[in-house]
């Protein structure tokens, strides 16, 4: 038997036993996690909801590493100029070969504020990483817009970046359902963030079981 099986298989998403361990204790979330939470929300919350494009860590590396006029090979499978919001799982990693880096936060793009939103629960840490991908973004896109540092619940700990990631891309899709805009979602409630990986590891059960 695999010391490291697979726990579970869903859509692109392969979970193995590794990855699950890193949501039952004090630990940084890999891209595979955030990576299965972002389909969840696409195939399943959202999943009647044109308007909304989660894009996986891995390829928000690419987008935000690799030279603007290449953007299209990742995007254009992704009719991102047919969707209205646009959610990105940021990390401070420096290569594209490779999944890592030491911290996450979430870049919202809203196409009717023409604005890209930041939401970093360690404030200022991934601002040059935001700020790259947003310009990398805005050369594809060929328009102009603004970019906002919003001000987000920072976490308490440094492994917590990634449930706030998750957390707040299910505080911010719920207010734009509602709303129809990101500007005015307001902060993160704690008891939200607390409770979030027993959430998480609830799901990968339920769906397991399906």
């Amino acid at each position: 038997m695999s010391e490291n099986p697979v726990v579970l298989s869903f859509h692109e998403t392969l979970l193995h036993q590794s990855d699950i361990d890193l949501l039952k204790g004090p630990h940084w979330l890999n891209d595979k996690i955030i990576s299965f939470y972002f389909e969840y929300l696409e195939k399943i919350v959202y999943r009647d909801e044109n308007n909304f494009l989660f894009i996986s860590p891995e390829v928000t590396q690419c987008l935000k590493i690799s030279p603007a006029r290449e953007l299209g090979i990742f995007l254009i499978p992704l009719n991102l100029q047919k969707r209205r919001f646009i959610f990105l799982a940021l990390n401070d990693c420096e290569l594209v070969e490779s999944p890592g880096g030491t911290h996450w936060s979430l870049l919202v793009y809203s196409k009717s504020e023409e604005t890209f939103f930041h939401f970093d629960s360690s404030s200022g840490s991934n601002f040059k990483e935001a700020w790259k991908l947003t310009s990398n973004l805005l050369k594809y896109l060929k328009v102009e817009g603004d970019f906002i540092e919003t001000e987000s619940l920072q976490q308490i700990n440094c492994y917590d970046c990634g449930i706030h990631v998750i957390c707040n891309v299910d505080l911010v899709a719920e207010y734009c359902t509602k709303y129809g805009k990101v500007k005015g979602c307001g902060k993160l409630d704690e008891n939200y963030v607390a409770t979030k990986r027993t959430e998480i590891l609830d799901l990968i059960e339920n769906i397991k079981e399906q």
